[in-house]
């Protein structure tokens, strides 16, 4: 025990038995005991926690790992998602160009149709009642 001989542990006893005497040294011996205990106790729990503390940093440190990656994957997603911006773009300009050609050559290739419009007449409420024959003018028209 702390580097001690059985002879120099004897000699500490036979002290201690002459300052305390046969009365106070069942008790101080009780009172030392509870002291290493609590010290034993306190240096137990001392490491625990040192222990856990290390397993802190262990998970800190993959913690800080796990958002680097996620953090570098973001950043190749938001350069993926800007690369489909500007195809996507691309793509608008490409249709808006073959949307404008197209046009011009239906202008060339199709004939102008015409185009007649017919007055109506405003009908009467006796007319509405009977059937109103077309005109003459009308089947010209049509």
């Amino acid at each position: 025990m702390f580097g001690m001989g059985f002879t120099e542990i004897l000699i500490i006893a036979v002290i201690a038995i002459l300052f305390l005497g046969p009365d106070k040294l069942p008790s101080t011996m009780v009172d030392i005991a509870k002291f290493f205990r609590s010290v034993k106790n306190t240096i137990g729990n001392v490491k625990e926690s040192l222990e856990e503390e290390m397993n802190v940093s262990q998970i800190k440190q993959e913690a800080l790992a796990y958002k680097k990656e996620l953090l570098e994957a973001s950043s190749k997603l938001g350069s993926a998602t800007n690369i489909g911006a500007n195809l996507n773009s691309e793509i608008d300009n490409i249709l808006n160009d073959d949307e404008s050609t197209p046009v011009e050559s239906k202008k060339e290739s199709t004939k102008p149709q015409e185009v007649t419009f017919k007055k109506k007449k405003k009908k009467s409420k006796k007319a509405s009642k009977e059937e109103v024959k077309p005109t003459e003018e009308e089947n010209k028209d049509v």
